[in-house]
């Protein structure tokens, strides 16, 4: 076909960590790349995000002496998966993880290091690691970007003041109140807001200083990266996909050839509303997702038009999260782990460990038909813990009172009244728990036996996630359902390449990222299990296209 405006070997749609790396590796591979962006900042939901990587056996968990055998690595996927995965694509995951690292660690740029302790999300299952396998990006001075630093998203975990944390700091801030740790983290803290206010640096942590990274790695291999360019059709030839149709803000329209393939790493379809309405269960349709707001499912509807075969499209990788007064969507990781805390039904009633992987208590949320739920807790938890980005002791603001979020009463009777649980059964609840909280066990749900429940827990006490909830007053957060992105998408086999209903291969098409349906099924291996499948198949994808065109195998 003529009339081509662009010619390149390989076309990635999107711009997150998956993206990125998949357009180092054609590039190391000897492709001429393009990266494509419909949103005005790079970075997708990667730059928003925490920025962890769960990647085994990846060159800096080795340099720090943690080698897995690939036997454990398998095992531990396997009962997580539970046979929802293909092998394939666990032995494509497995097998080219540490390749993928090793590749865009060529790169002077990218610098990691291990958040020893932040435990697998099951490291009770054999296998599973309660040390944990993830990895950051080593925090970045966004200033070496240069005129590209204003197009970078913000994240969550920029402090004010030009306070930076990783998520080792987050760990030990929040029990500022009650640890050695937590109060020299406030003080090494401190001294960053006054560092900063000397050398004025920009800072970046997590998700944002691994994208960073990323782009500045892209920009010394010559890359270039499109922002304001949304894909509007994938170019189809002869069942083989060739190119793309997309469209910039202006207005016009640029038809790009793909000589050896196209990536789709768009993001899931976390804000398209008539997507959610037709996928996702009833109780998590509600968009409360903090994933891009650019995550429409623009890859998942190309592929589908091309006969794609779609999978997991009911699930998420759900968060539990309490809506802010001003719109924003707040998650709760370790707000659900610390003591004098009960988590409740509309009925009163717990129903699951409140302390567990968020994607497990959300699936045991939805099941139960659980929302909205109820954080309740005790005067002497807000005062010792973090909340909801409140600091400990710190009033809760009005606004909070006012949207219905948040309610305060002097008795757990007058509480559950309030929101609107019947009375004896939270008064029940609590008494029940307290009593397990006593004795340092908890028989209904568990909470506390495995060490991700304790990562985040008060290490002061027996049981770091248990403690007696007695101290008027009492309050009670309404907790939403929200999400980090979805989980479902586009069929794809180990090689990165979409797939048909019939299970044939659409030639020149790849997907990775929450583009594709997950490689971790409906579970959640450990902190990083999106970016982690998403860098390693945008990876497979972009070697595969090297090596064979997009055509065969």
């Amino acid at each position: 076909m003529t009339g081509w405006d662009h010619e390149f070997d390989f076309v990635v749609v999107g711009s997150g960590g998956g993206g990125m790396a998949a357009a180092l590796t054609a590039r190391d591979a000897g492709m001429s790349v393009l990266v494509v962006e419909k949103g005005s900042k790079f970075g997708g939901s990667t730059g928003i995000s925490g920025g962890g990587i769960w990647i085994p056996n990846n060159p800096t968990l080795k340099s720090r002496g943690h080698d897995d055998s690939r036997e454990s690595i398998r095992r531990y996927l396997d009962l997580l998966t539970q046979g929802r995965v293909p092998a394939a694509r666990l032995d494509a995951f497995v097998d080219n993880g540490p390749a993928a690292m090793e590749l865009i660690c060529k790169s002077k740029w990218m610098r990691f290091f291990w958040t020893k302790g932040y435990a697998d999300y099951h490291p009770e299952l054999d296998g599973g690691r309660p040390l944990g396998r993830s990895i950051e990006a080593k925090p970045f001075d966004t200033r070496k970007l240069g005129e590209d630093e204003r197009y970078q998203r913000p994240n969550n975990m920029k402090g004010p003041l030009g306070l930076w944390i990783t998520s080792k700091d987050y760990h030990d801030l929040a029990m500022a109140k009650r640890t050695w740790a937590g109060r020299r983290a406030s003080l090494v803290a401190a001294w960053r807001v006054s560092s900063n206010l000397v050398r004025r640096r920009h800072m970046a942590t997590g998700g944002r200083a691994l994208v960073a990274r990323l782009r500045m790695a892209l920009k010394d291999a010559g890359i270039p990266l499109w922002l304001k360019t949304g894909m509007k059709e994938l170019v189809s030839e002869d069942g083989r996909v060739t190119g793309i149709v997309a469209a910039k803000r202006d207005g016009t329209t640029l038809r790009i050839r793909a000589r050896k393939g196209v990536l789709l790493a768009t993001g899931g379809f976390d804000h398209n509303q008539d997507m959610r309405d037709r996928y996702l269960p009833k109780g998590g349709r509600e968009d409360f997702a903090m994933g891009a707001r650019e995550n429409t499912g623009d890859g998942i509807r190309a592929g589908e038009g091309l006969g794609a075969a779609l999978d997991l499209m009911d699930d998420a990788w759900w968060m539990p999260a309490v809506r802010h007064p001003a719109g924003a969507t707040i998650p709760l990781v370790s707000e659900r782990a610390i003591p004098r805390q009960v988590i409740v039904s509309p009925a009163g009633t717990r129903f699951t460990n409140e302390a567990a992987p968020y994607v497990n208590f959300v699936h045991d949320q939805l099941a139960g038909g659980h929302v909205p739920a109820w954080f309740v807790m005790d005067a002497k938890a807000r005062a010792r813990y973090p909340f909801a980005q409140i600091l400990p002791g710190a009033p809760i603001p009005k606004a909070f009172y006012d949207a219905g979020i948040v309610f305060k009463a002097d008795t757990i009777e007058a509480l559950a009244t309030a929101i609107g649980v019947p009375p004896d059964a939270l008064a029940k609840t609590v008494e029940t728990f307290n009593g397990h909280a006593r004795a340092g066990k908890d028989p209904e749900f568990g909470r506390g036996d495995s060490a991700y429940d304790r990562y985040y827990g008060d290490p002061n006490l027996p049981n770091p996630n248990l403690d007696v909830i007695d101290t008027a007053p009492y309050y009670a957060f309404r907790l939403e359902v929200g999400d980090l992105g979805t989980k479902g998408g586009l069929v794809s086999d180990e090689h990165a390449r979409v797939l048909r209903e019939d299970g044939s291969v659409i030639e020149g098409l790849y997907v990775t990222g929450n583009s594709s349906a997950s490689v971790m099924g409906n579970e959640y291996a450990g902190p990083g299990a999106t970016i982690g499948p998403s860098i390693v198949f945008g990876y497979i994808a972009a070697r595969h296209a090297a090596r064979a065109g997009g055509a065969g195998t």
